[in-house]
């Protein structure tokens, strides 16, 4: 019996010396308490601890943690948007009272999830609340950035910062979706029959202008005729008076009957008549009288002619 207490204390002092040392993995620190009251943390690596009494209360990860989570959230308007999102967040630093403040702030890790989750479906829904369906889609950017303003000071105090948030997909219910799709189609039908109008309104313009620009070629065209047609024939009268005016002269000065010259235009003209002529019937006064009258009212015209040039 005396053999066996020495063993018996050997081996109890054996397992007080293998209880004193504790191994932290890296990314990893524990929180040790002494009588239920925080003692120290414990960084990785093998530490010692006092036997007994110094107890490993939790040990903390400082890596980087995710979660996903799925929440619904009602706009200004009243349609239900369907979020999905993922959490990145960690440890804020492995400072003492960082540290404490995770250890002591939740009784375990699922109480801090649930908290966690109810503060980013809070702030979520408190901005989409202030929002319409139709501006949601454009406001995932500005959902993160507000959702980050709120919850960064919170998770502060429970030790932690929120790394990243993504919203990877939003969301809504059948018939939104489906109200949605008819307004984005009335909007298509609205914007072609605008484009369709305003490519026919300029079509009709372009032929307007084209048309009235022909018209303004075909009248100004017109005009230069009418114009020179007149002074064509202002020209002809201007030379035919003129050369009855020399003629009349030279038979003057010939002694001989003006009238002539008047009987020499009016056979021509009958030749003309008979050679171009398509049996219309056409009476000239071939009498000495009516030549005389006409012969007056030539020299009459062609004074006329040289007192307005004059």
């Amino acid at each position: 019996m005396q053999a066996v207490f020495p063993i018996l204390l050997t081996v109890l002092a054996l397992m007080v010396v293998l209880t004193s040392f504790v191994s932290i993995q890296q990314g990893t620190v524990a929180v040790t308490t002494i009588f239920g009251k925080y003692n120290r943390i414990l960084h990785p690596g093998l530490n010692f601890k006092v036997p007994l009494v110094e107890k490993v209360f939790k040990k903390i990860s400082i890596q980087n943690r995710s979660a996903e989570m799925g929440f619904q959230a009602v706009t200004i308007d009243q349609a239900n948007v369907n979020f999905t999102a993922m959490l990145l967040y960690a440890v804020f630093n492995t400072e003492e009272q960082t540290i404490k403040s995770v250890a002591f702030k939740f009784i375990d890790e699922r109480n801090l999830m649930q908290a966690l989750v109810r503060s980013v479906e809070g702030s979520v829904r408190a901005f989409v609340a202030t929002k319409k369906q139709s501006e949601v889609l454009l406001l995932r950017r500005d959902i993160v950035l507000e959702i980050k303003d709120q919850l960064d000071k919170t998770l502060e105090e429970w030790g932690y910062h929120l790394i990243d948030l993504q919203l990877n997909d939003i969301t809504f219910d059948e018939e939104v979706i489906r109200s949605m799709a008819k307004v984005v189609a009335s909007n298509n039908l609205k914007a072609a029959a605008e484009n369709e109008g305003q490519a026919l309104l300029i079509t009709k313009t372009k032929g307007a202008e084209a048309e009235g620009n022909a018209i303004k070629i075909a009248a100004q065209a017109e005009k230069d005729a009418a114009q020179l047609r007149g002074q064509g024939v202002a020209l002809f009268r201007e030379e035919v008076a003129r050369g009855m005016s020399q003629s009349a002269k030279l038979m003057q000065d010939a002694n001989l009957d003006a009238s002539l010259i008047l009987f020499s235009m009016w056979t021509e003209a009958v030749k003309n008549f008979a050679e171009h002529g398509k049996g219309n019937v056409i009476f000239l006064d071939g009498s000495t009288e009516g030549m005389q009258q006409t012969m007056r009212q030539m020299m009459a015209i062609s004074k006329m002619d040289v007192e307005n040039k004059k």
